[in-house]
């Protein structure tokens, strides 16, 4: 049984929370299906709107959407929780992450 099955088993048998979001979101994503993967990861945000990985992995399935300006706003989010939790490493990440989205949509 593949890791998102499990997850996915987890979840229909009652258990919801954000790390099981995050997973299935996680898996989602490493399976080709970023718009799956988005909605696991927002109801993971909405367990814990302070999980920086989760909003970081939101950037990235967004921006794997084409919705950038939604990825880009994501990852200013989570650079926010990442520097208030002392992240720092993860707030790295989320902003060069951020500066190529930025790059993208600013016209030249």
């Amino acid at each position: 049984m593949s890791a998102l099955a499990q997850f996915e088993k987890l979840l229909a048998s009652g258990r919801d929370d954000a790390l099981l979001r995050y997973s299935l979101g996680n898996e989602c994503l490493k399976a080709g299906d970023a718009e799956r993967a988005v909605e696991h990861l927002r109801r993971a945000l909405a367990f814990d709107a302070n999980y920086s990985a989760a909003w970081k992995l939101l950037g990235r399935a967004l921006g794997e959407c084409g919705a950038l300006q939604d990825a880009l706003d994501a990852y200013r989010a989570g650079i926010r929780v990442a520097q208030a939790r002392g992240d720092a490493q993860a707030a790295r990440e989320m902003a060069v992450f951020a500066r190529r989205i930025e790059k993208q949509l600013t016209p030249e």
